[in-house]
């Protein structure tokens, strides 16, 4: 098959740009400094493994990571999405109408949707789709007329009109090429405000009156030991706006594409790394081993521990994908070790390293312009089998007006938010958690924990030895091994990285916390004790039965004989700040400690309460 024109360009590109720095050696690369916390601004290679077999393996645990960082594991239930579309403008080919649905009870999901019209339309025919996040700025960011001109004057943008909506030029242009289109609010965007921009994006100080056991809201201790953020929520969005566009009569399921930029490259990121039904991707410009997103939108406690998105973007492969290099946290994507070359190489281990590529677009500051759109198309037209010619040249249209884009009007009442609704919203998700976890059986109940504080835990991380180990004691005699845990180690609080923004994901996003790193430790001497063929005894008092637990619940089944409790009386639930040494994100959220002994129990554990 001949390749495409631009594919072409961006191959001798990309040769180009590897002669230049193929000397890089990979002493050269920096490295993250020993006993730093890592922040978001760390450095995040993709380490390819030597064969397909070793990378599944990984790639398996990398989904159960985002998974259990999103709050998704296991996926809640897919509620009624009462979808309701309205308000039907026509423009030359292509129509727009106004979305709003329910990713959970009560909670909108806003935005636009595309559709092909006039002679880009084939009547009873099932169209490919396209899912587009827009990211930061919102889906009606316009440039403004200073804006435009300079991005007229760089070759950024090729019309005065359109061109100041790039992300609206994005989707009518998709409409146009054929394919249905919904570009969707984030959370404080445009028409989605039933929690405000400034909890999603602008969180800085955390809030005494939304924390507590009955009551709390988003970022609180509460909310991180449930796994409830605002990154998890929009994720959820996201995959009900697939829900949505997928079930749409017009639209072809099995032809589903998703893109989005800078914020919304981040959720594309996510979202094809869980969700089978995407084709075809191109997150712009968050594919980076470098910034990893620095809004609290795009961060999430465990998301990032020994992992950043060039890896969890490889995990779309080997389906095709496509980016770009810009003059942003991107621009050194292309150099060897720092991303690029190592997706390619991971995509040949399937035989496919033709489906990924990365646009050199140096030229130009963070985007997702006239110029990155282009590439996006033809990578569309490909792959969603679009059939059209290249090149493929965009069109301008007049923009809209604040009635065609508004979602709500007099006959589609906007739905109520604010504090009261973000505490009852909270409240929803930790009680359907709780619920879906009480319907399983108790094997799988305890199957789904345990896989979860494998996560949360970190099983397969290097052990961080903090020098204080000495509050385990280990005895072996007679096939026995018995691991005393005596009082812990004194410390204040838990260390967070150098950010003013009060966030755990911040922190815990990229680092295991305390306790995790202390139950991987016992972990490590429960395993060295049956690598030896012992039969392992836990005595834990004093404080440290919660950790007892943990590393047995994160433990092979069985691998612990019994554990002795000086007490079962501890709650993570109790645990008033994330700054607590007791601290783990989503303990709670799996059972707190009666989940932990019951998941141990039905594991083939004894466990005693002296």
């Amino acid at each position: 098959m001949k390749r495409p024109a631009f594919l072409s360009f961006l191959v001798v590109n990309l040769i180009l740009a590897l002669s230049i720095v193929i000397s890089t050696k990979a002493a050269d690369l920096e490295k993250e400094p020993a006993g730093k916390l890592k922040d978001l601004n760390g450095f995040f290679p993709l380490p390819v493994p030597d064969t397909l077999e070793a990378w599944e393996e990984r790639a398996e645990l990398l989904r159960r990571r985002v998974l259990v960082a999103n709050g998704l594991f296991p996926l809640p239930e897919r509620t009624p999405l009462n979808a309701v579309v309205h308000g039907k403008v026509e423009r030359e080919g292509f129509t727009i109408e106004k979305v709003y649905l329910e990713s959970v009870p009560g909670f909108h999901v806003t935005g636009l949707l595309f559709r092909p019209a006039g002679k880009n339309a084939s009547p009873g025919k099932k169209y490919p789709a396209v899912l587009s996040p827009h990211g930061h700025g919102g889906r009606l960011y316009d440039l403004g007329e200073d804006g435009i001109k300079k991005h007229l004057e760089n070759g950024g943008e090729k019309f005065a009109e359109s061109g100041r909506f790039p992300k609206v030029a994005r989707c009518v242009t998709l409409a146009r090429l054929g394919c249905v289109t919904l570009l969707y609010d984030m959370i404080g965007y445009a028409d989605n405000q039933q929690l405000s921009r400034q909890l999603g994006h602008g969180f800085s100080e955390q809030r005494p009156e939304f924390e507590g056991k009955e009551s709390w809201g988003f970022y609180s201790t509460q909310a991180e030991m449930r796994l409830q953020s605002i990154f998890g929520l929009q994720t959820w969005n996201s995959i009900r706006a697939l829900d949505f566009l997928e079930g749409l009569p017009d639209v072809d399921p099995k032809r589903i594409g998703v893109t989005g930029g800078s914020g919304g490259g981040t959720q594309t990121i996510m979202i094809c790394a869980i969700d089978p039904r995407p084709v075809v991707a191109f997150p712009n410009g968050m594919v980076s081993s470098s910034m990893q997103g620095g809004c609290p939108c795009e961060n999430a406690s465990l998301l990032r521990i020994g992992t950043g998105n060039v890896e969890l973007a490889a995990l779309f492969a080997p389906k095709p994908q496509g980016m770009t290099a810009a003059n942003d946290w991107t621009k050194e994507m292309l150099v060897p070790g720092k991303g690029f070359p190592e997706l390619k190489k991971l995509y040949g281990l399937y035989g496919k390293s033709d489906h990924v590529i990365c646009g050199d677009l140096l030229h130009f500051s963070h985007n997702y312009n006239y110029v990155t759109r282009k590439i996006m198309y033809e990578w569309f037209n490909e792959h969603l089998r679009l059939g059209l010619k290249t090149p493929i040249i965009e069109e301008d249209f007049p923009r809209l007006t604040e009635e065609e884009h508004a979602v709500y009007d007099d006959q589609h009442a906007r739905p109520a938010g604010g504090d009261d609704f973000e505490r009852t919203l909270t409240h929803w998700l930790a009680d359907q958690s709780d619920q879906q976890l009480a319907a399983l059986s108790p094997e799988e109940r305890a199957k789904t924990v345990a896989e979860a504080w494998q996560i949360l835990v970190g099983v397969d991380d290097p052990i961080t030895d903090d020098g204080t180990a000495n509050w385990i004691s280990v005895e072996s005699a007679d096939g026995i091994s018995t691991i005393s845990l005596g009082a812990l180690p004194e410390m204040k609080e838990t260390p967070v990285v150098e950010n003013k923004r009060e966030f755990a994901g911040y922190t815990h996003g990229y680092n295991h916390s305390i306790f995790a790193n202390r139950a991987r430790t016992l972990l490590a001497r429960i395993r060295t004790a049956r690598q030896r063929g012992d039969t392992v005894i836990l005595f834990a008092k004093d404080g440290s039965e919660p950790i007892a637990l943990a590393a047995a619940a994160a433990a092979e089944p069985g691998a612990v004989k019994k554990i002795s409790l000086g007490s079962d009386k501890f709650r993570f639930a109790s645990i008033a700040s994330y700054r607590d040494v007791d601290f783990i994100p989503g303990s709670v959220k799996y059972g707190d400690l009666p989940g932990l002994i019951e998941t141990s129990v039905t594991r083939g554990t004894t466990v005693e309460v002296d």
